[in-house]
């Protein structure tokens, strides 16, 4: 069975997608099959991944709401190993269209269950929000990720999401645990230090110990569409994402 990883926090600006992208290319460079699902209408995970999203004749769109199976809409990537189910735009109508098909929190779920033997992460990128598509992706993860930046604000979304999380396994996904929370956008300020040490105190192992510095070739590598150690592999980011990669492998 695959792990199956949503990687959520509804605060925008936090590093979501940043390591969605790169967390699943430095675990596919490790030699695991890796997909990507882009649960985001954004599309900035397509996107930085050098697929164009305007030009897309099926995306994720088409498998939640017009039951397309997502053999036909899987795309490779540029970097063995990963591949992804890209977004566009199209897919802020399945908020509306789903509303009334019963079962609607499972669509995703059941999308992946025919893959759950081709691949050995499934990451997905949720949107930036509390929405039924991250519902969609919490119903069908085993574990969540949260990105948590180094600053004041970012804690006090974090009570909100964990409060979700808990009614989603409550209720629709007894099985989803917390995989981890991964500090982001650390500088080596007061204040980065003081969020850190608050985080760890609270939370404790739920913490990765791999921390993602402010770094500006990870901000410049989507522009490229490239995952950071494609881009550049000697820099500080990359080597944090392998980092957390190892990490994340050495919990299984």
């Amino acid at each position: 069975m695959p792990k199956i990883i949503a990687i959520a926090n509804q605060k925008g600006g936090v590093g979501k997608t940043t390591t969605a992208i790169n967390l699943a290319a430095c675990i596919a460079a490790a030699g695991r099959r890796v997909l990507l699902i882009d649960l985001d209408p954004q599309g900035n995970a397509t996107s930085g991944l050098s697929i164009d999203k305007n030009s897309l004749e099926l995306t994720l769109y088409d498998a939640l709401v017009n039951n397309v199976p997502l053999q036909e809409i899987i795309l490779p990537t540029q970097l063995k190993g990963l591949d992804i189910v890209p977004t566009n735009k199209e897919l802020v109508g399945a908020e509306i269209e789903l509303v009334d098909i019963p079962g609607r929190e499972f669509r995703l779920r059941q999308a992946i269950t025919p893959f759950l033997s081709s691949y050995d992460f499934i990451y997905i990128d949720c949107p930036p929000s509390l929405s039924l598509l991250t519902v969609n992706g919490l119903a069908a993860a085993k574990g969540v990720i949260i990105p948590l930046q180094c600053e004041y604000f970012s804690l006090e979304g974090l009570s909100e999401l964990l409060r979700t999380i808990r009614l989603v396994r409550d209720s629709l996904n007894a099985s989803l645990e917390i995989a981890g929370i991964l500090l982001t956008m650390y500088q080596h300020t007061n204040l980065s230090k003081q969020v850190v040490e608050d985080v760890r105190r609270h939370l404790g192992d739920k913490v990765y110990k791999t921390v993602i510095p402010r770094n500006v070739t990870l901000a410049e590598a989507p522009s490229f569409g490239q995952a950071i150690i494609s881009y550049d592999i000697n820099s500080v980011g990359a080597k944090a994402y392998l980092s957390l990669a190892r990490e994340v492998i050495a919990h299984g």
